[in-house]
């Protein structure tokens, strides 16, 4: 095969055979296809997209540059859950251990924080000791123990998917729904899952902002997971204010530990508990969406799943004397208080600024080479629709920097808006596709 000729098809908009993907994508991988030629590929894609049959081949390709795990040993059904990632998105936190006290097997295989939203691996690493580079075979070892294990992207798994991802961000071709399927499927799929759970994210602190956007993207990785005989569901979901009250990883690691044990009640619980829920039901174990939530619901008020919790924590080596005593953790050295200065409604957030602004305090990366302060972050008090009175408490700054207390200040007085007119608070579910 020709790899100029490949490039010149997918140019004219033709489509490309299974055989033609897989050449390129194994060739690249290998080194035998330059950058320069390999961008123009995937700018020609960029413009001119890619068939569902094209779609699952880059899919199945990319997957099969590495390691695929056979999990079939573990007994079980296995199910996992993505999420195309937000500001506040700490979910996996609290849906690992009640679907894995429901009697899920959770494999996990989670990325650090992106641009303005946070990662689980970050959040999780925030637990001193707390191990998120497990081998494979411990991986297998600690989720057939516990049921569920928390890890990060090795070496081995989809290889071409992190020196293509590399290549896409440097040449603008990040937003491309068949590129974006094929990274997200062949990390999934290669965990050896039996299904999957999508929570695709839509609105101003999302990466896809228009919901039309992201109902496509979710219908791609859905027709992409059944190509290859897998359950799913997916959620399109609301992010146009923090999930949550919690933004840094420590603080949503807290805020975790406030739903697991102290029954905390808000949107982040809700929408834990529906994606927990339809966890449990595509493991088989209810006949229906609605039963699965009511399960997570029961396990989540028993205590069962706290305890699940601490059980991981202890699992990956995390010392769980911080999940049990939270109270205990390192404070920051400077905090600062926003307090509204006029009353009315809280009328819309900019949450993209939001989530900058926890990166001014230091909780997340401006550079890849920077060092997260796991204990900076925002207490965002207030939601849309919520009635404020003058004066009040809107958000709360940690950091260890000055400068970035006063930073990130300026970005979330600037991101919020406050009127006297009530707006009409934002649906959280806004479609489920399956």
């Amino acid at each position: 095969m020709n790899t100029t000729e490949l490039i010149r098809k997918k140019r004219n908009k033709e489509n490309l055979t299974k055989e033609e993907i897989l050449y390129l994508i194994i060739n690249y991988t290998k080194g035998k296809i330059p950058d320069y030629q390999f961008s123009a590929f995937l700018m020609a894609v960029y413009f001119n997209g890619m068939s569902k049959d094209e779609t699952s081949a880059l899919t199945e390709a990319m997957l099969y540059s590495g390691k695929v795990l056979n999990l079939n040993s573990i007994p079980g059904v296995k199910i996992d859950k993505h999420s195309t990632g937000g500001v506040g998105d700490k979910t996996s936190l609290i849906l690992a251990p009640i679907a894995a006290a429901a009697g899920v097997k959770v494999p996990m295989i989670s990325g650090r924080g992106l641009g303005h939203s946070g990662g689980t691996l970050d959040k999780l690493e925030s637990i001193p000791g707390f191990r998120t580079n497990l081998t494979l075979s411990e991986y297998k070892n600690v989720l057939k123990k516990i049921g569920a294990v928390l890890i990060g992207q090795t070496k081995e798994i989809a290889p071409a998917d992190k020196l293509i991802y590399a290549l896409r961000d440097v040449t603008a071709t990040v937003e491309s729904i068949p590129l974006i399927t094929g990274s997200i499927m062949s990390k999934k799929l290669a965990e050896g899952i039996d299904g999957l759970v999508l929570d695709i994210k839509t609105g101003n602190g999302a990466f896809m902002q228009k919901t039309e956007d992201a109902i496509a993207l979710a219908d791609s990785l859905i027709q992409t997971a059944k190509a290859f005989d897998k359950k799913v569901i997916g959620f399109v979901t609301d992010m146009n204010q923090p999930l949550g009250n919690y933004i840094g990883n420590w603080l949503e690691v807290y805020e975790s530990i406030q739903v697991l044990r102290d029954g905390k009640k808000n949107d982040l619980t809700e929408l834990s508990l529906i994606l927990a829920g339809a966890m449990i039901y595509l493991s088989r174990k209810t006949k229906s969406l609605e039963e699965g939530i009511e399960e997570a619901i029961r396990i989540l008020q028993s205590g069962k799943a706290f305890d699940k919790f601490v059980e991981i924590v202890k699992s990956q080596n995390g010392n769980t004397d911080f999940i049990l005593h939270p109270e205990k953790y390192p404070k920051s050295k400077f905090k600062e208080i926003i307090k509204s200065s006029s009353a009315g409604y809280l009328y819309d957030v900019n949450t993209y600024e939001i989530g900058m602004a926890a990166i001014d305090l230091g909780a997340g990366r401006k550079t890849k080479d920077d060092k997260i302060d796991p204990k900076a972050g925002i207490i965002f008090n207030y939601k849309i629709g919520d009635n404020i009175n003058k004066g009040v408490a809107l958000a709360e700054l940690y950091s260890d920097s000055k400068t970035g207390i006063d930073a990130a200040k300026r970005r979330i007085i600037g991101a919020i808006k406050i009127s006297k007119s009530k707006p009409q608070k934002p649906k959280l579910i806004k479609t489920i596709i399956n």
